[in-house]
């Protein structure tokens, strides 16, 4: 379509406008309702959405579809993060977040060289349009093998139903008996740590997408390699994401120390950013660095999912992961559109370094020590064995 980067970064960052308009709907029915079916019609939205996309004509379509995907796909979070708090208890929740929100990476290791070689093969058009037809075959396994809690499931033997609905059970007692917020969404609002939660993920969304979106570009000015090269170069930091999440989410875990464990991978990315931009007269090196930010970057995100629930009820939680995530992934819409902005009027190292400041930044936020309140290290669980 011949668009500035400016024009670009706006495309990216219009769907996190759209992104907020179910989050808190999505979140409220997933504790209420049915979070199966809402993420099913999501995919049929998302879906018919991307292969319009492929169809477009004008940067302005553009921005209106992408602004449609964001409301198809907002609530998909909140609603998949309360599914799996209705799934496994507190000493194993950090390391399913993980595993979970693993296969955004992982999506990109298959994705990046794939995507590469549709363009390169086909053209831009044909990559969304086979997007759009790939999400109808998620939603058919989707359908037929996930439920909404362990009672509704019937490929776990009883035992392991048992196992799961006393543990949540107890679990939700404790809380009850602990100063834990169970008051109207409004009065959560006006909770400080809400707002803290809320700062922290937007300068954390802002880091996440701005590096995620322009990772493509960034790895093509450092290398003066083709598009298909780039998608190759993009594996490696996926699979550090992979690795980073798993260590940090399963340290966390053990020790039941949320706050580190989100504070320390901040820092690791800042650091990594910055040595991207300093050493970019050394290509490997500086690759390398790009290489640690994505070790570093996604690591923190299953722990940081787990806070919730240990600041809030069950029949709030969903509700505060909706606003933590919606007001937050204003970061996501900032992100791609300022670095967009300081490519087009500066260099791409004006925009690199903008990441680096929002991610330093996130560090002034640091997490209140309530949300370590009562942690404390915990042997790996085994439901199988418990439920044995």
């Amino acid at each position: 379509l011949g668009i500035s980067a400016t024009m670009a970064g706006l495309a990216g960052g219009i769907f996190f406008i759209g992104y907020l308009f179910l989050q808190v709907p999505g979140g409220k029915i997933a504790v209420h309702g049915s979070g199966k079916k809402f993420i099913g019609w999501s995919l049929v939205a998302w879906a018919v959405i991307s292969v319009l996309t492929g169809l477009v004509t004008s940067q302005y379509q553009l921005l209106v579809l992408r602004f449609l995907l964001g409301v198809a796909e907002g609530g998909m979070l909140p609603v998949v993060l309360t599914m799996i708090s209705n799934w496994f208890p507190d000493v194993e929740r950090g390391r399913a977040n993980a595993i979970v929100i693993m296969f955004v990476p992982i999506a990109g290791i298959i994705t990046a060289p794939l995507s590469g070689w549709i363009i390169t093969a086909l053209d831009w058009r044909w990559l969304f349009i086979i997007e759009g037809l790939m999400s109808i075959v998620v939603l058919v396994l989707w359908a037929f093998t996930v439920y909404d809690r362990p009672q509704e499931a019937r490929w776990i033997s009883e035992a392991e139903k048992n196992y799961l609905v006393k543990t949540l059970a107890a679990e939700q007692q404790a809380i009850a008996g602990k100063e834990v917020k169970n008051a109207s969404l409004s009065a959560v609002l006006s909770d400080k740590t809400m707002w803290q939660l809320i700062a922290l993920n937007f300068f954390y969304q802002t880091g996440i997408y701005g590096y995620t979106l322009w990772l493509p570009t960034i790895l093509k000015e450092l290398t003066h390699t083709s598009i298909g090269q780039v998608g190759v170069l993009a594996i490696l930091p996926y699979i550090g994401a992979i690795a980073g999440m798993f260590l940090f989410s399963s340290l966390s875990d053990r020790t039941g120390k949320r706050k580190l464990f989100v504070s320390l991978p901040l820092i690791g990315f800042a650091l990594c950013m910055f040595l991207s931009v300093a050493l970019k007269e050394h290509t490997w090196l500086a690759y390398a660095a790009l290489v640690g930010c994505g070790f570093f970057l996604q690591s923190a995100a299953g722990v940081f999912w787990t806070i919730p629930a240990r600041l809030f009820s069950a029949e709030m939680a969903g509700g505060a992961r909706g606003v933590i995530n919606a007001l937050g992934n204003l970061g996501g819409f900032c992100g791609p559109y300022a670095v967009g902005v300081l490519i087009t009027l500066y260099s791409k190292d004006a925009g690199v370094y903008c990441l680096a400041v929002s991610l330093a930044s996130l560090l002034a936020l640091l997490l209140p020590a309530k949300c370590d309140a009562g942690a404390e290290p915990n042997p790996t669980v085994n439901p199988h064995k418990r439920a044995a």
